[in-house]
């Protein structure tokens, strides 16, 4: 497990930058560009209709302070019916347009979640994604959580955004009309619009000071965000590997472990609490004072009679609105933090993806790539191929091989050789050069020692990765049957996490037991059945074999004296310079 460190700033512009083309790509997707299009239209019209509301409500209120100064109680009685048509209005705005706005975050995050799932689970990306560099750990947090809080963000930022941007416009031309001049204290320089450049002049200064003190909120919030991940992925490898921490009773070490992966997590808290002290006290004292600040320097007008009580209220809060809308930066620098953070995180990880799929259209780098082909022939051929370790020790050199279809084919050797030719065949081992060609137009299936046994029902469990409806209850039987594991056979619908229900014998059987469903023509099995007796091994594989007759088996085991009259062939491998090699 890695911890990251904070992105660069050329970096976290770079990935500001890619975030906003997957907005303009799932803008023009052709799935529902249209439907998108038109939210879109909808939430940016809804916008301009709550602008619209907020100006109409600073003309009622100061028709409002003009009736209670004139004491008009006609007037009066006109202005509340007024409000409660502006009440409607606001009300029926609001919830349309929260209602849309919500809409485009989901639709949006399911855009994305759907297009970082098809390139992760795409040709084995999710697999060889931990074998490359970079910062790319924990992929599920980034596809559940980062993904859920940059659309999110994103959007109600570029809707607050808008909205205070059109505000400034407005209400600049507002507070322009109703603010008059003022002659300087001393002068008969006369200022016009006073109030205007008194808003700029506040929300300027309330902005680099804001500014300043939240950097500190910005690079603690990454922190925290990487360190928060990092707990999550420790306590989840707990859960997944349980009962080997049990047998080997490793709690209290597991309890130190998530111990100081929970101390990292409390220092992350402290240095954001320590960093929202400053930037929560300067927003405090800039928002209680901004209500009363209007007020006291236009004050001096209202006295001298040249406004009116109402024209007062009205300059006092288009004040506000003014300098609300030019404070955008400060009021959501929290917000701003914690979408970058998560926004880095996700342009990292399709960093990763792509970096896979560019090495998958270049189709190699001449003698470091293992290069994999599906030829026309039935035949498997491996020409010239060299495996390295991952530290870069040869394992194979120049190794040749030609399985022709029907063989049964036992490898044994030293486990690092067998399971890297493993993985090479499947496509999974980047270590190395050569040429593999695939028999074409055959289904090759792998099974591993330990099957992948999602949680759910046995029904499904048995037919993965295909549907257990497209499978008749009698033919999921009879499978079971065939790989001794009939006793399950009641339990097909049955849901559970079947890894930790069944022994490791039993579990792999029902990998077994997908052969006899799928009736694959190649199997390639790497210790798929080492939790078996020799006798029970023997009995499997002949029930196999006359049921397949036609496929072709290479198994790997580590076991040579199970090799009986089973298998045509017997191949031993051993790295270069061992004493079992040549």
């Amino acid at each position: 497990m890695k911890t990251e460190s904070a992105a660069p700033p050329r970096f976290r512009l770079r990935s500001t930058h890619r975030f906003l083309r997957l907005g303009v790509d799932y803008w023009k997707n052709d799935g529902n560009k249209w439907k998108v299009r038109g939210a879109s239209l909808l939430l940016l019209a809804l916008t301009v209709a709550q602008v619209g509301l907020a100006i109409w409500v600073s003309y009622w209120h100061r028709d409002l302070f003009n009736a209670l100064e004139d004491r008009l109680r006609g007037e009066l009685l006109k202005l509340i019916l007024v409000f409660i048509l502006i009440f409607i209005l606001t009300m029926a705005v609001t919830a349309l347009h929260l209602t849309v706005k919500r809409w485009l975050q989901l639709d949006w995050r399911r855009w994305i979640t759907g297009m970082l799932l098809d390139q992760w689970l795409s040709h084995s990306h999710h697999y060889r994604l931990q074998l490359i560099g970079g910062d790319h750990d924990n992929p599920d947090g980034r596809i559940a959580e980062d993904v859920k809080i940059a659309t999110e963000v994103a959007i109600s930022l570029a809707h607050s955004l808008l909205f205070s941007l059109l505000i400034l416009g407005s209400f600049v031309e507002i507070l322009l009309s109703v603010s008059g001049s003022a002659t300087l204290p001393g002068t008969s320089v006369s200022v016009p619009g006073y109030m205007v450049l008194m808003a700029f002049l506040y929300a300027g200064v309330g902005s680099a000071l804001g500014l300043m003190l939240g950097r500190p909120l910005i690079r603690s919030t990454n922190r925290l965000q990487t360190v928060e991940a990092n707990l999550r992925f420790g306590l989840a490898r707990v859960r997944e590997h349980s009962e080997a921490i049990a047998l080997m009773h490793g709690g209290p070490s597991e309890r130190r472990h998530a111990g100081h992966l929970f101390a990292d997590v409390g220092m992350g808290w402290n240095r954001q609490t320590v960093a929202y002290l400053g930037i929560v006290s300067f927003s405090t004292g800039y928002g209680t004072l901004l209500p009363v600040f209007p007020i006291l320097i236009a004050a001096p007008q209202y006295v001298a009679g040249i406004m009116t009580l109402g024209v007062l209220m009205q300059a006092a809060q288009a004040f506000q609105r003014l300098t609300s809308a030019l404070s955008w930066p400060i009021d959501n620098l929290g917000e701003i933090a914690r979408s970058r953070a998560s926004v880095d995180r996700i342009i990292t990880f399709l960093d990763g993806m792509e970096r896979l799929e560019r090495e998958n259209r270049e189709n190699g780098h001449g003698a470091s790539r293992i290069e994999l082909h599906h030829a026309r022939s039935v035949e498997l051929k491996i020409s010239r191929l060299c495996l390295d370790s991952a530290g870069g020790q040869p394992l194979l050199v120049d190794f040749d091989l030609v399985v022709r279809q029907g063989e049964r084919i036992l490898v044994t050797g030293d486990p690092a050789v067998t399971v890297a030719l493993f993985k090479a065949v499947a496509g999974l081992w980047p270590w190395g050069h050569g040429e593999i060609f695939l028999p074409a137009g055959r289904d090759i299936v792998f099974a591993a020692q330990r099957p992948y046994l999602h949680a759910g029902s046995l029904r499904e469990v048995l037919a993965y990765p295909y549907s257990g409806a497209q499978y008749k209850e009698s033919v999921l039987n009879w499978a079971l049957e065939c790989a001794g594991i009939g006793w399950l056979q009641s339990r097909l619908d049955d849901s559970e996490d079947w890894v930790r229900v069944l022994p490791l014998r039993a579990q792999q059987r029902l990998g077994i037991a997908r052969l006899f469903l799928q009736q694959p023509q190649w199997v390639f099995l790497d210790e798929a059945t080492n939790a078996f007796d020799a006798r029970d091994e023997t009995v499997t594989l002949e029930l196999l074999h006359r049921e397949l007759p036609n496929a072709t088996l290479l198994n790997i085991s580590r076991y040579r004296e199970r090799a009986g009259g089973f298998y045509n062939h017997h191949l031993e491998l051993y790295p270069p310079g061992s004493s079992n090699s040549g």
